[in-house]
């Protein structure tokens, strides 16, 4: 068998294994096995690549193998479980920045002849993998600096920002055709270069205009983005492993873009249109100028009297929980009132905490069983029947206003209806509100009692208590 012939198989293969490993990624208990699926298709695939396709240039290859596999190793070490999210939008950056320089290479690479229609499919190959790149690039860039914190979350509302939008569309579409008539005449990097600065600034107004609360959507959607730059980049090379990859990762991202939006009760043009959720919480009155009661406070020796006393106990994380590292505190708890005959269950909200599945993350980390780990569709009808719902840096997930305020911002979305269980106990630092920026009625009803202070430490005094 002959070198090209070697290299297909071997991204048959890969192919094969990355289909294996977004199947094992659908389920925690087989997500592992489908990480090592990914890891081992994708050193297939680099190391064909490099023995049957590159032919010079060796040693500059290896040292770019050698700095952004260090960089990899270092921050997939020190990186922590609450920064998860960020890392993720980082990443997608690093894939759109690619996209956006092999866009460039291949476009100025002269040893490349091509005419007629070929060389025209082959531009508009090349103007694509570079706009949907630099779109990515930038909002990705955003994406890592509103979850980061270093970007404030409240969206950024330009007058006419939808005219904007449409204009830079429009100016795309105009510099696309420019490019493919200059570059049949051999030119064509001045319009080319034009529509990388516009989609660069697509990227970062999109991202800029989209509300905190909406940040899972992001993550996802710019996943996908992700996705197709890569496969716009395989068809401009010529390379079926980039293009069957790129559809895998954009068809997954879009879908699960799909999910994170039906979970929230929202269009996913309304997402991209921007405006939902802020940055930093605000004051108990911030969100809704009115008094809505006296909260009841309860402390640690009395939440332990309540969950050493319930028969079933519901524990619902949000992203306090990730902030305070709390995961293996909840998980010790969680073993103690197992072992004291509590039924114990997890509800798991789509878009809690920064990123899809990151509760699930934390939780998987921790050791926390997966039976008894449950989305929300499957147990919230399951409430009536809970005597202690544990609410731990939860917010917007479990806002009653969402079923029956129809002038919230959040009305529609589905939640988690702790509120029908017998006592809720909700963990937070303070009366502010959550992402979205809406005050919660739930700590004002007479069967919630609040548990102020940091989710570690009131958790750590709660075990102790047990």
């Amino acid at each position: 068998m002959n070198t090209a012939g070697i290299v297909s198989v071997s991204y048959i293969i890969a192919t094969i294994l990355f289909i294996l490993a977004l199947g094992g990624l659908s389920n925690p208990e087989t997500a592992r096995r489908g990480n090592w699926y990914g890891v081992i298709g994708m050193t297939i695939a680099l190391v064909a690549t490099i023995l049957g396709v590159v032919t010079r240039h060796y040693e500059i290859l290896l040292v770019a193998l050698l700095i952004g596999g260090s960089i990899g190793i270092v921050l997939a070490r020190r990186v922590q479980m609450t920064q998860m999210p960020e890392l993720v939008a980082i990443l997608h950056s690093l894939v759109g920045l690619a996209a956006v320089a092999v866009g460039f290479a291949n476009f100025m690479d002269t040893s490349v002849h091509l005419a007629g229609a070929e060389k025209t499919i082959h531009d508009i190959e090349t103007y694509l993998g570079i706009l949907i790149g630099a779109v990515t690039f930038s909002g990705s860039i955003i994406a890592f600096g509103k979850l980061s914190g270093r970007i404030s979350g409240s969206p950024l509302m330009l007058p006419a920002r939808h005219w904007l939008n449409l204009l830079l569309l429009l100016g795309t579409f105009w510099f696309g055709y420019e490019f493919v008539v200059q570059s049949a005449a051999a030119g064509g990097m001045t319009p080319l270069i034009i529509m990388t600065v516009l989609a660069l600034l697509f990227g970062i107004h999109m991202v800029m205009a989209i509300g905190g609360a909406d940040m899972p959507v992001v993550v996802s959607m710019l996943n996908s983005y992700s996705g197709w730059a890569a496969a716009a980049t395989g068809f401009m090379l010529g390379n079926d492993l980039l293009i069957v990859t790129g559809a895998l990762v954009g068809s997954s991202g879009a879908i699960l873009s799909y999910i994170m939006c039906r979970a929230m009760n929202r269009k996913f043009f309304a997402v991209i249109a921007g405006g939902f959720g802020t940055g930093g919480g605000s004051s108990a009155k911030g969100a809704e100028d009115q008094d809505q009661g006296e909260v009841i406070p309860i402390d640690a020796l009395e939440t332990a009297e309540l969950l050493s006393n319930a028969k079933e106990v519901m524990i619902i994380p949000g992203y306090g929980m990730a902030v305070a590292q709390a995961q293996h505190t909840v998980f010790e708890i969680t073993k103690t009132l197992r072992e004291k005959g509590v039924n114990v269950r997890f509800g798991i909200h789509p878009v809690a905490g920064r990123m899809p599945g990151h509760m699930n993350v934390l939780l998987a980390e921790a050791r926390v069983p997966y039976d008894i780990v449950f989305e929300m569709d499957e147990i919230n009808e399951d409430f009536p029947d809970v005597d202690v719902s544990v609410v731990i840096g939860a917010n917007d997930i479990v806002n009653p206003s969402a079923l029956t305020d129809p002038n919230s911002p959040i009305a529609g979305m589905p939640v988690l209806e702790c509120w029908k269980g017998k006592v809720s106990i909700v963990l937070k630092r303070s009366m502010a509100t959550g992402y979205a920026g809406v005050q919660n009625p739930l700590f004002f009803l007479e069967n919630t009692r609040m548990l102020f202070g940091d989710a570690k430490t009131t958790l750590d005094e709660v075990l102790k208590a047990l």
